[in-house]
């Protein structure tokens, strides 16, 4: 089996390079908007980088699986912006499961870089167990009226549009009687409550809904069907190579410090010990198969298979690793590593504690580890329901 890379998609992924080495100023690539950000996802929109794989009727370059692979993972080397969750969650949906109208409204947008979008999926008591959500959405005439509140709503405070489930029968059982909306967030009666981190960001969020109406043809799929199509846009946030992409940076940053005999300057150096060196190659041991995990999806994906349980093992085991590299290179920095962003004495700019600290909720977003074990051993090794 050969899994080096075709002169072809050596060529794109030096065009991706040049691209970025281009178009990026530096700027907060995860929270998206601050204006470095936001001209950069412009340049993306006009150059077709923002929806590279999208089919080319729908505003896309019709880029291959493995082009769009390459794209996100050199975005996620180089901590640049590569979309949102328009372009990789909401526009993919949309052409399976969206009206034409809904597709000739909202396409041309997202693939022009115009709206940002947000997720309302997660609640106070519905996160794990999403199906049991309790934000009610009622008919009334040829609109819903929503009321009740989303947790931890990615971006929510920058968003245009957001992608909400809602429950519209409550007497059916509860993976059913769910409805899938699209609502804009300038709509009356939706406020947004920025969340403090511990490790001193907001980029999660609480979103309310009171009386928030919206037209019945905001609707993606079919009435009371939603939980179904929002699997789908589930599978393609879990299938992403960015994780470990995210990851070669800071790695190769603590690999490069090790090797200075005054860890630049600090008053710390990491102690040159096995148990140093097998940490470091521990780590780069798993991202490689981290990587080849994430190849797999898009594999799959290239040959028009669904990556269901695939999906769920490239996210666990790529959550799961950002937070044992963050524990390595904390534990290898010693007390200096626990120092933040901004103190003189913090090794790496204080990298490594802030990974500590944000990759808590990595196991937890997108679906928990549980969750995802679940899915692998139910629909992936055929297990029973115990």
């Amino acid at each position: 089996m050969d899994f080096s890379w075709s002169e072809e998609h050596q060529a794109f992924r030096q065009e991706v390079q040049a691209f970025i080495r281009t178009h990026w100023s530096g700027g907060s690539a995860r929270g998206g908007a601050d204006e470095a950000s936001r001209s950069y996802v412009k340049a993306l929109a006009d150059n077709g980088w923002l929806t590279l794989a999208w089919p080319k009727q729908y505003g896309g370059r019709g880029a291959s699986h493995f082009q769009q692979l390459i794209f996100m993972e050199e975005s996620s080397i180089n901590g640049v912006p590569n979309g949102g969750q328009g372009a990789d969650r909401v526009g993919p949906v949309l052409m399976i499961h969206g009206t034409q109208k809904q597709k000739d409204e909202h396409l041309p947008k997202i693939a022009h870089g115009e709206v940002n979008w947000c997720q309302g999926f997660s609640e106070p008591g519905a996160g794990s167990d999403l199906a049991s959500l309790q934000t009610r959405a009622v008919r009334d005439g040829d609109e819903f009226v929503i009321n009740g509140q989303k947790i931890w709503t990615s971006g929510a405070r920058h968003a245009d549009w957001i992608h909400v489930l809602t429950r519209t029968d409550g007497q059916a059982a509860k993976h059913r009687g769910i409805t899938y909306f699209m609502l804009n967030m300038k709509t009356p009666g939706i406020t947004v409550r920025p969340i403090q981190q511990m490790h001193g960001g907001a980029e999660f969020n609480e979103t309310f809904f009171e009386d928030v109406r919206v037209p019945a043809e905001n609707i993606i799929g079919e009435e009371n069907r939603g939980w179904y199509i929002a699997a789908t846009a589930l599978d393609f946030e879990r299938s992403g190579i960015f994780r470990m992409a995210g990851m070669i940076g800071p790695f190769n940053r603590l690999t490069e410090f090790a090797k200075q005999p005054d860890s630049a300057g600090v008053g710390r150096r990491i102690a040159d010990t096995d148990e140093n060196r097998l940490k470091l190659a521990d780590t780069a041991t798993e991202m490689i198969v981290a990587r080849y995990l994430g190849y797999r999806v898009t594999w799959m994906q290239s040959k028009g298979l669904v990556p269901n349980a695939e999906s769920s093992v490239s996210k666990s085991f790529g959550t799961e690793l950002q937070q044992r590299n963050a524990r390595r290179g904390i534990n290898m920095l010693g007390l200096y590593g626990m120092l933040s962003k901004g103190e003189p004495r913090a090794p790496l700019g204080g990298e490594y504690s802030q990974l500590y600290l944000s990759t808590v909720s990595a196991t937890i977003a997108g679906g928990t580890s549980e969750v995802n074990r679940n899915i692998i051993a139910t629909r992936g090794l055929g297990l029973p329901r115990g």
